[in-house]
């Protein structure tokens, strides 16, 4: 018989699933509104699940387990991406919780809620039920799909929540608040929020806020125990804002290389430990490491390591098939390892080899640089050699001739002479993705180019 596993965390449902302006909503509550879902929601999906609220999306990826669907999560939600995906999938329709774009796609809206019954059992799901299929961009441009069944992200979840309940001193995370800045429909946010809440037995804050100032006044209102879920972009936002911050029980951090000195700050100005996630879409979130403690990471409980370098592999726990990972580690032993960068953006200059992420996270840990990231244009054609370019947005106070003389000479002590960008411009914000801070690397390299052309206009 297929194994089964519920929706919901089901050990007490009138506590609080998520928190909305103050309001506790509670699981039971979140058990009524997927039912009322479910039921008008079309014959076939998958789901496209646009709704900002977190809470609204939860109930929107319930409702659609329940009639056997699946969630889309492509990397963004642009008209052509939504068309690509209609190709792939042309019984695809949208839920939407506020005005509805103008696509050629069906939409379904949130309806009001539903009455609360507290005898209705918690719903389990088939494990091998595909839960959610997460696109990535392939090398022609066509949205690749990676399929995520509920079994597999049960057990990761589970893995992932001791591990966080580990590092809060705690057995379990009920009763924890989760305040994010990252978005629900992209992997690191499904996992470390809305599932985390459904399967952890936290509680998450409705919202997402971006700016300083509303990610203070949302953990203010969040009951402690809280927990921070954040990208290194929005926490180095929210700790140069200088603004007068709650303690923090735990922040947990990821999608992008974090300094030692930003991990430090964190923890200082939050008063409470930091936590950074290692994870792929192939294989899911696979490790932890607290940054102030160490460079080594550790592997979720049941995932072992083989392999090293460029050809490493991760099997286990959630991960039953041998999976390549898409960095470079030294591994350690079966359980650790050190991240020397992604096996995508490695660079070869003179004869000497190095990571756009190890010099970015470099170059973001110097004093007086609020953001930054290095460049390398495409080959000329002539046999010249390809120098790096900087592309450094200045914090406050900071002028532009002084940035650059203080970039150059920390980088001077840190990376090797051939990586000193040939050329450092000063912008006035890169081109991440509000959602998870990333620099996807095609649209950057346009903007890069451009950028550069104008600056030498």
């Amino acid at each position: 018989m297929n194994r089964r596993e519920p929706l919901i965390r089901a050990d007490d449902l009138g506590a609080p699933l998520a928190w909305r302006g103050g309001v506790a909503i509670s699981r039971a509550q979140y058990l009524a509104d997927v039912d009322a879902l479910a039921e008008r929601l079309p014959a076939a999906g998958p789901m496209l699940n646009l709704t900002g609220d977190r809470y609204r999306f939860a109930v929107g990826l319930g409702a659609a387990l329940r009639r056997g669907q699946n969630n889309l999560m492509p990397p963004n939600h642009t008209p052509d991406t939504v068309a690509r995906l209609r190709t792939l999938f042309p019984s695809t329709y949208a839920l939407v919780d506020g005005e509805a774009p103008g696509w050629d796609l069906p939409q379904i809206r949130h309806g009001d809620t539903a009455p609360v019954d507290l005898d209705r059992p918690v719903p389990t799901i088939a494990a091998d039920a595909l839960a959610a299929q997460v696109l990535t961009s392939g090398s022609t441009g066509a949205p690749v799909p990676h399929a995520k069944h509920w079994g597999g992200l049960v057990t990761n979840t589970r893995a992932g929540v001791q591990r966080l309940a580990e590092q809060m001193g705690r057995e379990t995370l009920a009763g924890v608040t989760v305040v994010a800045t990252v978005p629900a429909q992209h992997m690191y946010g499904f996992e470390s929020t809305v599932l985390v809440a459904l399967l952890g037995g936290a509680a998450f804050d409705t919202e997402r806020p971006f700016y300083p100032a509303d990610i203070a006044a949302a953990l203010a209102r969040a009951p402690r125990p809280r927990l921070l879920v954040t990208t290194p972009f929005h926490l180095k936002m929210l700790l140069d804002a200088q603004l007068a911050l709650p303690s923090v029980d735990l922040t947990v951090c990821a999608t992008a290389p974090l300094s030692p000195q930003l991990a430090q700050r964190a923890e200082a100005q939050l008063d409470g430990p930091l936590m950074e996630i290692y994870g792929c879409t192939e294989a899911g979130q696979v490790a932890t490491r607290r940054p102030t403690a160490g460079a080594e990471w550790r592997t979720y409980q049941g995932l072992v390591l083989s392999g090293d370098g460029a050809e490493s592999v991760v099997q286990g726990g959630h991960v039953p098939q041998p999976t390549m990972l898409a960095d470079v580690l030294e591994v350690v032993d079966a359980q650790t390892f050190r991240l020397l960068g992604r096996s995508n953006d490695l660079i070869n200059i003179a004869g000497k080899r190095s990571s756009l992420g190890h010099l970015n996270y470099h170059l973001n840990s110097i004093d007086g640089v609020q953001d930054g990231a290095f460049w390398l244009p495409p080959e000329a054609g002539d046999g010249s050699v390809v120098r790096l370019v900087a592309f450094v947005v200045a914090a406050d106070g900071v002028a532009a001739p002084t940035l650059h003389e203080r970039v150059l000479a920390a980088l001077r002590t840190r990376v090797d002479a051939a990586f000193l960008p040939r050329r450092l411009v000063a912008v006035a914000a890169l081109p991440r993705e509000p959602g998870t801070g990333k620099l996807p690397a095609g649209a950057f390299a346009a903007w890069a180019a451009r950028t550069l052309a104008g600056a030498r206009g």
